[in-house]
């Protein structure tokens, strides 16, 4: 506040201070009549010495951003962080709605609005927020966070902010100076780096297969011979495996980009292992799904909360693997992907994991023949199973 913005009782009088109302009044008389407080090393006035109750109301109204080394706005009414957070997400929750979202990636910007909320406040004016604020919220989330799950949230409030310019929320877009991006690719690398590669080896898929339930041993095969993650195995209709051709046919829930695999032996027969135990399901429109927990409920939510992924969890303990952290269930897709690329067949690998390539090459393929594909499941099974196995 600039000291235009105060007017003494009487400019260059000499009217004697007067005392603090009260010892903890946190403003002191000027000799301009007016009072003030040094912060952050420069004066600061707030009213007059007649005036202490709405001096100190002003310097509450200002004092988070004189403390934080900004410039307080005058008029504290406007679109605030919380107005920002409530558009925000109707508007997402409308696409959740008509199935344009999915609920977890709602529950994941609401995570990212709640933080801002949190940190910012929920009355702070949207435009008020400048560089500063944004540097210090990215190093208050560095500290808890690696740099793929900082620069994931990142993004997620960036999009959100991005939504009150586009809808004209806001007068201006909001500045986040050079401090508030994702982590560069060398930071994320040299972080997995440090943490070791992302895979299973075939003894510890040995492992977690001779002590599984039946469904979860179907599970993990489908997880390493056709790189199937956590909602793939959960949301897998019936209709999508032929158990006699020994195939799937099933579009990727997550994107909806075609996806074909050919089955081994040991995954048909999990299947049909997992199939003869399978419980019936509370839902009716859940009946053609390959796997229903014993609760009668999908084994995929719409939630970060996945039955899968916690299952498989206990597994993992279970066995007391060492290791990296951060393996679970989707490690078996990493470690296909990884041992398919071997097989020296990327389109049919692609086809596999539900990629979509980005080569002009993939606009002109309608389809890649069932022997490319069976090459590339035999690949990963040799490696898993070893040669004299799969000669047997």
């Amino acid at each position: 506040m600039s000291e235009a913005n105060s007017t003494p009782d009487a400019p260059g009088g000499k009217s004697p201070k007067p005392n603090k109302p009260y010892p903890d009044f946190p403003l002191f008389p000027h000799v301009t009549n007016r009072w003030a407080k040094k912060i952050r090393g420069k004066l600061h006035y707030f009213g007059p010495w007649r005036d202490p109750d709405g001096a100190l109301k002003r310097y509450l109204e200002q004092k988070v951003a004189l403390h934080s080394g900004r410039k307080p706005r005058e008029d504290t009414s406007g679109f605030t962080v919380k107005d920002l957070a409530n558009q925000f997400l109707n508007a997402k929750q409308n696409l959740v709605n008509s199935g344009e979202l999915a609920q977890r990636s709602w529950d994941d910007y609401k995570a990212a609005c709640a933080l801002c909320v949190d940190h910012f406040g929920k009355n702070r004016i949207v435009a008020d927020l400048g560089p500063d604020d944004f540097a210090e919220l990215r190093a208050t989330m560095a500290e808890k966070w690696g740099p793929v799950t900082l620069g994931n949230v990142i993004q997620r409030i960036r999009v959100a902010f991005k939504f009150a310019s586009d809808n004209d929320l806001i007068d201006r877009p909001v500045r986040y100076g050079q401090a508030f991006k994702r982590p560069s690719r060398k930071v994320v690398r040299v972080d997995r780096a440090k943490k070791g590669p992302k895979l299973f080896a075939p003894a510890v898929i040995h492992q977690l297969l001779a002590v599984a339930s039946k469904p979860m041993r179907a599970m993990i095969l489908l997880g390493i011979n056709g790189g199937l993650g956590n909602s793939d195995c959960g949301r897998l209709p019936q209709s999508a495996v032929n158990l006699e051709t020994g195939l799937i046919d099933f579009p990727r829930p997550k994107t909806g980009i075609p996806r074909r695999c050919a089955l081994w032996p040991e995954t048909v027969a999990a299947l049909r292992d997992a199939l003869a135990v399978r419980p019936n399901p509370k839902d009716e429109s859940d009946t053609d799904l390959v796997f229903i927990t014993k609760y009668g409920l999908p084994w995929a939510k719409d939630s970060a909360d996945q039955t899968l992924a916690k299952e498989f969890g206990k597994l993992l303990r279970s066995l007391k693997l060492g290791g990296r952290t951060g393996l679970g269930f989707y490690t078996l897709r990493h470690t296909f992907r990884t041992v398919a690329d071997e097989a020296k067949d990327q389109p049919a690998v692609d086809y596999v994991m539900g990629h979509e390539s980005g080569h002009m090459s993939s606009h002109y393929r309608e389809t890649i023949s069932d022997e490319r594909l069976r090459a590339v499941s035999d690949f990963v099974r040799k490696w898993v199973l070893g040669p004299d196995v799969v000669a047997a």
